[in-house]
């Protein structure tokens, strides 16, 4: 695939500072923050990048490829596009461009429950491909149909979340309006004039909404009524009781998000589940935990072999992808980079970014002479 680049924006941080730009203040905010002092947020990225890698510069070398299995299924590249909750709030139809994006190249595309598209477009732009987030229902009648929904859709993983037990206490967002009841303060109105191409697109594609629970609320909510009716349909407390009916229910694989215990993950795999995603919700729900790349070295150790181990939160280029898997994960996942990269962008976004890490990846490998994704373990300075 040729790769194509703006070469006015050669790292995530360049798509980060652009979003920066070109979206309302509230809307940058809400993507870009963690919870409390954000402690956690850059623990995950600054701790992340103190794994260091060997190369082996006299070895033959062959080729390096990107291509790695995750459940029977032949990936292009190493890693894909985490759930991300309310895409469309920070820029208008951005599911859907990375949807379209993750199809054609070959990588994951997790829809979240909670985002502004629904299962059946995403498994229509991704034929059938896309993997569907569930985000535990206090009620089993809604949770069967989000499920069957998904099986419908023919989505191949079903990824339940197990680290939103509560919400996370997020200063910005509450000073935003965007803690639950939201409210669109009168600032808010004057950061929206300040970006029209953003408010024109969002006019374009309309206000976002949850489309996948639009069938299941009564109609006519304002904000505050929204917000009660969220508060009270979902319930992201999970347990054996809770995961033993959707193990029942669904055919397909299921990965446990948001591991960040060995207790957590022999439970994972005493329940039968197929894959764990070591994740502290990118530093967005307990301030006071470890960064994921802490637990995932001594988790993929102990239950690599066991388990399909993978990781997100707190990944931002190839290098780190690289660390990741030399640490011991599978696979990865990230959600800011390219909602950074869709916000700068718009319908590049999607293709930019991953095409940008593709060639960060690449260029590691060539580097280390790693052949193999499934290698990089061997080149681990420990």
């Amino acid at each position: 695939m040729t790769l194509n680049i703006n070469s006015k924006y050669p790292s995530v941080n360049d798509l980060r500072l652009k979003a920066q730009k070109k979206i309302p203040k509230f809307a940058f905010e809400y993507l870009d923050g963690g919870c409390n002092e954000d402690v956690n947020l850059h623990r995950n990225t600054s701790e992340l990048r103190e794994v260091q890698l060997k190369p082996n510069y006299l070895r033959n070398h062959l080729k390096s490829s990107l291509k790695t299995k995750l459940f029977g299924i032949e990936y292009d590249a190493p890693f894909g596009i985490a759930p991300v909750g309310l895409q469309g709030l920070m820029w208008p139809n951005s599911p859907e461009i990375l949807a379209k994006a993750a199809f054609q190249h070959n990588i994951p595309f997790i829809l979240s429950t909670v985002t502004t598209t629904s299962i059946e477009r995403a498994s229509e732009l991704t034929e059938g491909k896309a993997w569907f987030q569930l985000y535990h229902p206090t009620e089993d009648k809604l949770r069967d149909a989000l499920i069957n929904r998904a099986a419908a859709a023919e989505c191949p993983v079903l990824v339940i979340l197990c680290d939103v037990p509560t919400f996370g206490f997020r200063p910005r967002d509450i000073r935003n309006g965007l803690a639950m009841p939201p409210k669109m303060s009168v600032n808010n109105i004057l950061q929206i004039l300040g970006k029209p191409h953003w408010a024109l697109e969002t006019l374009k594609y309309g206000q976002p909404n949850f489309e996948n629970l639009k069938p299941y609320m009564p109609k006519g909510l304002d904000l505050r009524q929204l917000g009660k009716f969220m508060d009270q349909t979902f319930s992201g407390r999970l347990n054996e009781e809770k995961i033993k009916p959707i193990r029942d229910m669904w055919k397909g694989k299921i990965v446990l998000k948001g591991v960040a215990s060995d207790s957590d993950a022999e439970e994972a795999i005493r329940l039968g589940l197929d894959g764990i995603i070591v994740s502290n919700h990118g530093g967005r729900q307990l301030d006071a935990g470890q960064s994921t790349i802490k637990p995932l070295k001594t988790i993929a150790e102990k239950y690599g072999d066991k388990i399909e181990v993978m990781m997100d939160s707190g990944l931002r280029s190839g290098p780190d992808i690289a660390r990741s898997l030399a640490s011991g994960a599978k696979f990865t996942f990230l959600g800011r980079s390219f909602m950074y990269g869709v916000s700068a962008l718009g319908k590049k976004g999607g293709d930019h970014t991953i095409s940008l890490l593709k060639t960060e990846l690449q260029q590691v490998m060539e580097q280390i002479n790693c052949e193999k994704t499934e290698h990089f373990p061997n080149f681990l300075i420990k």
